[in-house]
C-alpha cells in the first residue's frame, strides 16, 4: 500500500511539474493588435503611406499565419486629441503603438501613458526631438532626413539652371525671384526643406532674391489661395516657385491655371515628396521636379518594427538602435516613369 501511495504521489508531482512547465512556455500570439495615430488623415503623402501599411500587413497575414489588427485615428492637427487616441488604443489592448505626431516638441504626455502601459512606440515620418527619443529603450523612429530633401530639392532647381537657365531666369537679370510656399509654423521638415533648398541653389553658384514667404500648412487650397494673391502682387516677376510638399506645389499649379498665365509663363515650380499626384504633375510637365519620399519604405519598415516588437521576434536593422532610416531620391521628367511604375 505504501509502495502504491509513493508511486500515486510521484505520478502527481510529475504531472504538476509538467503542467507548470508546460505553462511558463508562452504560446505564440495568434493576433497582435498595433495602434496608429496620424497627426492628419487627409494629408496625401500619410494616406499613401497608410495604406501602403495597410497592404503589406495583409501580406504579413499571410506569410506568418498571425491576424493583424490596425486601429487607426487621426487627430486632424490636435495634439491633445492625439494624446487621448494613444491612450484609447492602450485601454483596447494593443501590443504597439505607432505615432504619427501633432507637434514634434510636445510629445512627453504620450511617451508616459505608454511607458507606463509596458508598450513601445514607433514614432514615424514626423521626427520627434533626439532627446524624447531617447527618453527609454521602448522608443524609435521612422522616416528619412528632412536636411536631405531640401538640399535635393534646390539641387534640382541648380541642375536646371545649368541647363536651361533662360528657362528660369526669365527675365535675364542674373537673379532667380523666388516664392516660397512652407508647411507649418514651427515645423522641423518646414524650416529645414526652407533652408536648405535655396541655400543649395545659392551654393550652387546662383543669386537669389526672395519676393514671398508664406505658411500654408501642407495644405493644397491654402496654397492656392496665398499663389493667387501673389500673381496679383508679382506678376510674371515670379521665377521659381519652392512648396515643401507636392499639395502646395499643386496648389501653386492651381493657382497659375486659374489666373490663366500661359503655359510658356509659368515659374518653375518644385514640390517634396513624390506623392502620386505630384508625380503625374511631373509626368505632364506641370511639375518641374520633385524628391521622393518613400512612403512604401517607410510603411514596410513601420510594420516590420510593429511586428518584432509585438511578438518579441528579432528587431529589424537599426541605425544608433533606435532608427530606420529611408533616403530621398531626386525626380525629374527623364526618370519620373521609374517611379510611377513602382506605385
Amino acid at each position: 500500500m505504501k509502495r502504491i501511495l509513493c508511486l500515486a504521489l510521484a505520478m502527481a508531482l510529475t504531472m504538476g511539474l509538467g503542467g507548470c512547465a508546460a505553462e511558463s512556455v508562452p504560446l505564440p500570439k495568434t493576433t497582435i493588435r498595433i495602434g496608429v495615430a496620424v497627426y492628419d488623415g487627409y494629408d496625401t503623402f500619410i494616406s499613401e503611406l497608410m495604406s501602403c501599411f495597410t497592404a503589406y500587413a495583409q501580406q504579413m497575414e499571410l506569410e506568418e499565419g498571425i491576424t493583424i489588427v490596425i486601429m487607426r485615428d487621426s487627430a486632424d492637427g490636435n495634439q491633445e486629441v492625439q494624446n487621448n487616441q494613444v491612450e484609447s488604443f492602450i485601454e483596447a489592448g494593443c501590443d504597439v503603438l505607432c505615432v504619427n505626431l501633432v507637434d514634434r516638441t510636445d510629445v512627453a504626455v504620450i511617451i508616459d501613458k505608454a511607458e507606463a502601459a509596458g508598450l513601445p512606440i514607433v514614432f514615424f515620418n514626423r521626427e520627434l526631438v533626439e532627446e524624447d527619443l531617447q527618453r527609454n529603450d521602448m522608443l524609435f523612429y521612422v522616416g528619412a532626413e528632412a536636411l536631405e530633401s531640401g538640399r535635393m530639392q534646390g539641387q534640382l532647381i541648380a541642375d536646371l539652371c545649368g541647363a536651361q537657365m533662360d528657362k528660369v531666369d526669365k527675365n535675364a537679370d542674373g537673379v532667380l525671384q523666388y516664392v516660397m510656399l512652407e508647411g507649418e509654423a514651427d515645423h522641423q521638415d518646414a524650416i529645414v526643406r526652407t533652408e536648405y533648398s535655396v541655400a543649395a541653389v545659392a551654393e550652387a553658384g546662383y543669386q537669389l532674391e526672395r519676393l514671398e514667404d508664406e505658411i500654408a500648412n501642407w495644405v493644397r487650397s491654402q496654397a492656392e489661395t496665398k499663389m493667387v494673391r501673389w500673381l496679383e502682387i508679382h506678376g510674371n516677376s515670379i521665377e521659381i516657385v519652392f512648396a515643401n510638399n507636392d499639395d502646395m506645389a499643386l496648389g501653386a499649379i492651381d493657382a497659375l491655371k486659374r489666373a490663366g498665365v500661359p503655359f510658356e509663363d509659368w515659374p518653375v515650380v518644385v514640390g517634396i515628396d513624390g506623392t502620386s499626384v505630384g508625380l503625374e504633375a511631373v509626368a505632364l510637365g506641370e511639375l518641374a521636379g520633385t524628391v521622393h519620399n518613400d512612403a512604401a519604405g517607410q510603411a514596410k519598415g513601420l510594420l516590420d518594427l510593429a511586428y518584432a516588437l509585438s511578438t518579441d521576434s528579432p528587431l529589424p536593422a537599426l541605425q544608433d538602435g533606435k532608427y530606420i532610416r529611408l533616403p530621398y531620391q531626386i525626380v525629374k521628367p527623364d526618370n519620373v516613369m521609374e517611379f510611377i511604375n513602382r506605385s
